[in-house]
């Protein structure tokens, strides 16, 4: 069965991720454009470096082409936020990047945007998903690729430049190159390198890279750029001197931070770094979006600058939906993904990385100081996360405890409210909060709290665990 997530449909490569179901979801989407009347604005498409999105992308192009749908293919693996960038520029109505961001080695997927290079919303990946019912591979319409270009219903194109110049453009270039920074890079063998540096070297800084190659298993490594992760960029950055250390995702929509002494910057501090220097350095105006499993402190930066914070479901199509209704500032996630307004419309990795590479260039400060800046003007919170796995038959047992029962522990602490828009959230009278659900992405049961210490967050955690049975 193909079912979108919160991140698109992602599937192991080989069992549900074949050349088949690739051709149905490209003929679902052909038929819902050929019935809202829009195939007139064409389609893009990108893709990254694993395991057959290159001919995915190619297998993908070939129905859309077999429909009448002009495609413009980049062809070239680029980050997926290229692809936004470029369907925003476009105007198309649809575009997609074949990529399973940071899942494992094993998976690959399609991420589907709609109008501005939006994530698309439930409603648009449901009528994908009814569509591809109805089908057989006799309703497909594939033309051959080759035969496409030369009918110029695939057009061969490479934004990169672009998109580059977008960024280039957005941020304060010659406050980055008073500042002389080093910086190391880590795209974790995946599609960030060339827009990257490209941006940085512009800026004269002293840009060094590692694990920049093509590896489809991904070092051996999750392709998602965490603590654990990322331990290589730790030590380098701690022990040679760099300004700052910067790791992305396997498709560079999400970014993982590692600072001056060697200190991995969790992606929550990341969003109250950027969401404080534009409010407080740069002048700036605009509230915040946040998903549930983001920090709160964010919403106490936003009260102190007369600002709003939002509260979204997981999913970065809630983030950009409420950030477009309220002409918000910044909006992200605590799993590293983050946009500021006037940008792409959705999650982007190496535009958020230069921002704070600005940051640090125009205030003089390195990350740790400015960390401690904020902490001592609104107060310190550890978020603790836990990813649980489960048997496919333990499903069942968990949901029905959690939206069914809504069975909870006695954290010890005085409930305010819980919320089940999106998992079981409960919300403590201390300011601390506690919540469990369902990846949207992979088969994992996430669990998060975020209290006034590491030692409460991690209890909160244990608790959970303990009650679930997991």
């Amino acid at each position: 069965m193909i079912q979108f997530g919160t991140g698109g449909w992602r599937a192991l490569i080989g069992e549900d991720f074949t050349k088949a179901n690739v051709q149905l979801v490209a003929q679902a989407l052909a038929n819902i454009m050929i019935q809202e009347k829009v195939t007139d604005r064409g389609f893009v498409i990108g893709y990254d470096r694993r395991f057959l999105s290159d001919k995915a992308a190619s297998w993908f192009s070939e129905v859309l082409a077999g429909n009448g749908i002009r495609v413009s293919f980049i062809d070239k693996y680029v980050p997926t936020p290229i692809v936004m960038f470029k369907a925003k520029q476009t105007g198309t109505a649809y575009s997609g990047c074949i990529t399973a961001s940071h899942n494992p080695a094993d998976y690959n997927g399609i991420k589907i945007f709609i109008e501005g290079g939006r994530d698309a919303n439930e409603e648009i990946t449901k009528k994908i998903e009814t569509q591809i019912t109805t089908l057989t591979t006799d309703d497909i319409n594939v033309a051959d690729f080759e035969d496409a270009v030369t009918d110029q219903l695939i057009e061969q194109i490479n934004p990169m430049n672009d998109f580059v110049d977008s960024i280039i453009n957005f941020i304060d270039v010659e406050a980055i190159k008073r500042a002389n920074l080093r910086v190391l890079i880590d795209p974790m063998f995946g599609v960030a390198k060339n827009a990257l540096q490209t941006v940085l070297i512009t800026g004269r800084c002293d840009v060094d890279v590692i694990n920049d190659t093509q590896n489809p298993a991904f070092g051996g490594l999750m392709p998602s750029p965490s603590a654990a992760t990322l331990y290589r960029l730790k030590h380098l950055v701690a022990h040679e001197g760099y300004d700052i250390g910067i790791g992305t995702d396997g498709d560079a929509d999400r970014l993982g931070i590692i600072d001056e002494k060697g200190n991995f910057i969790h992606p929550n501090e990341v969003l109250m770094l950027l969401y404080y220097y534009l409010l407080e350095y740069k002048g700036w105006k605009g509230s915040v979006v946040r998903n549930i499993a983001t920090t709160h402190l964010l919403d106490k930066i936003a009260a102190a600058h007369g600002e709003k914070s939002f509260e979204v479901p997981v999913g970065f199509k809630h983030v950009s939906a409420q950030m477009e209704a309220d002409d918000s500032l910044i909006g992200g996630e605590s799993s590293g993904g983050l946009t500021i307004r006037g940008h792409i419309k959705g999650k982007d990795g190496v535009f958020a990385s230069s921002l704070l590479v600005e940051m640090i260039s125009v205030t003089s400060k390195k990350l740790s100081e400015m960390l401690d800046e904020i902490y001592s003007k609104y107060g310190y919170a550890y978020t603790a996360e836990g990813d649980c796995n489960f048997k496919p038959t333990e499903r069942q047992r968990l949901y029905d405890k959690i939206y069914v029962q809504k069975a909870l522990p006695d954290f010890g602490y005085e409930v305010e409210k819980v919320s089940y828009a999106d998992g079981a959230k409960v919300y403590f009278k201390n300011g601390g909060w506690a919540l469990a659900r369902f990846s949207g992405t992979e088969p994992l049961l996430r669990l998060f709290a975020e209290m006034e210490d590491k030692e409460q967050a991690e209890n909160i955690i244990q608790q959970l665990k303990s009650f679930l049975h997991i």
